[in-house]
C-alpha cells in the first residue's frame, strides 16, 4: 500500500471495515440484489432472532478489533470539534465533482489481490445500481457521490477519522454500537454529564442538533448540502449511523422531521453495502450521463 493512501491506520483498506459490516449484517435472502431492477430487499431479516446473527466479536479480524479500539478511544466531543473547525471552512481544494472523484483514485489498495477497480468504478457500481432499479436522480447521484468524503485519507486523516459507525457524542453510548467496551478509553467517559441518556441534548431535539462522531459522512455532508435536496444530504449525513438504522438506537434524539428522512437512509443501505462487485463499469462511457447528472445539482467547481 502507497504511503499516500490508506497506510494511517490497522486496517489493510477501508474496504476491509466494509466487509466487516457485511459480517455484521449480512444480506437477507430471497430477495433482489440492489441494481436488479426488481423489488429491493431488505439487506438484514427483520424478523431473525437474535442468535440468527453472527458473533462479530469472534469474527472481526484483529486489524478490524483495532481499528474500532482507536475509533471509540479517540471519537471524543472535543475532537469532532476540532475537526468541524478545521475542515468546515472548506478550504482545502476547489474541485468539480467528477474531477474529486479522480482525485480519490489516488487512494489505491495494493492489498488486495482479489480486485483492481478503481475508486470511480467503485463509486459508479453504487450508482448504476440504484440507475437499474428506477430511483429518483437524485438518488442516484448521492450513490455515486456519497463515499468521496474519504479523499480526507488523502489529507493525511488517519482511518479511524475517516470511517467508522458513527454515533452521537455528549451522551451515552449505545451498547449496541460495536465493540462498546472500546468507549472506556474515551475521555469523554470520564465527563459525567455525557454519560446520561440524553447528556447535553433534549429529547426529540432532532439531529440536527447532535454532534456526530467524525468522519467522511459528515465532512461530505457539509461540502455538500447548499446543493441537494434535503434528502440526499440526509443519507450522505447518515448512512454509516449503524446504531440508528439498523438497531433503532437514538430515538429519543429523533425529532418527526427525522423519522421521515431515516426512511431514504435505510433504503440506501442496501446499495451502500451490498452493490460491489468485481464487474468493471465503463467509466469512458458513463461518464457523460453522469457529467449531466452532476451538472444538474452541482456548479462545475465547488470548495472541499
Amino acid at each position: 500500500m502507497n504511503p499516500t493512501d490508506e497506510a494511517r491506520g490497522p486496517l489493510g483498506s477501508l474496504e476491509e471495515w466494509e466487509d466487516f459490516l457485511k459480517q455484521r449484517y449480512p444480506q437477507a435472502g430471497p430477495g433482489a440484489a440492489p441494481g436488479s431492477g426488481r423489488k429491493p430487499f431488505l439487506a438484514t431479516d427483520p424478523n431473525k432472532n437474535p442468535e440468527g446473527f453472527r458473533d462479530y466479536r469472534a469474527e472481526a479480524r484483529p486489524t478490524v478489533k483495532e481499528f474500532y479500539r482507536l475509533h471509540h478511544t479517540n471519537q471524543s466531543r472535543s475532537f469532532v470539534h476540532s475537526k468541524q473547525d478545521e475542515f468546515g471552512n472548506r478550504q482545502r481544494a476547489s474541485m468539480g465533482v467528477w474531477e474529486a472523484m479522480e482525485y480519490l483514485n489516488a487512494l489505491v489498495d495494493d492489498s488486495d489481490p482479489d480486485t483492481d477497480l478503481t475508486q470511480i468504478e467503485h463509486l459508479l457500481q453504487t450508482a448504476e445500481a440504484c440507475r437499474r432499479d428506477g430511483c429518483p436522480r437524485w438518488f442516484i447521484l448521492t450513490g455515486l457521490i456519497h463515499d468521496l468524503g474519504k479523499i480526507l485519507c488523502l489529507w493525511g486523516e488517519p482511518q479511524w477519522a475517516v470511517v467508522g459507525d458513527t454515533f452521537p457524542v455528549g451522551c451515552a453510548y449505545s451498547r449496541k454500537i460495536v465493540f462498546p467496551e472500546f468507549f472506556a478509553a474515551n475521555p469523554d467517559s470520564a465527563v459525567p454529564e455525557y454519560q446520561t441518556k440524553l447528556g447535553i441534548y433534549r429529547e426529540h431535539c432532532g439531529l440536527n442538533q447532535v454532534d456526530m462522531s467524525w468522519g467522511h459522512d459528515e465532512y461530505m455532508y457539509r461540502v455538500v448540502k447548499d446543493y441537494l435536496p434535503e434528502e440526499a444530504s440526509y443519507v450522505i449525513r447518515y448512512h454509516s449511523f449503524y446504531p440508528a438504522h439498523k438497531e433503532g438506537e437514538y430515538e429519543y434524539l429523533m425529532n418527526d422531521r427525522d423519522g421521515e428522512m431515516f426512511a431514504w437512509v435505510r433504503r440506501f443501505q442496501p446499495y451502500d453495502l451490498y452493490s460491489k462487485s468485481k464487474e468493471r463499469p465503463d467509466a469512458h462511457e458513463l461518464r457523460p450521463y453522469y457529467e449531466q447528472l452532476i451538472g444538474e445539482y452541482f456548479p462545475p467547481k465547488i470548495a472541499w
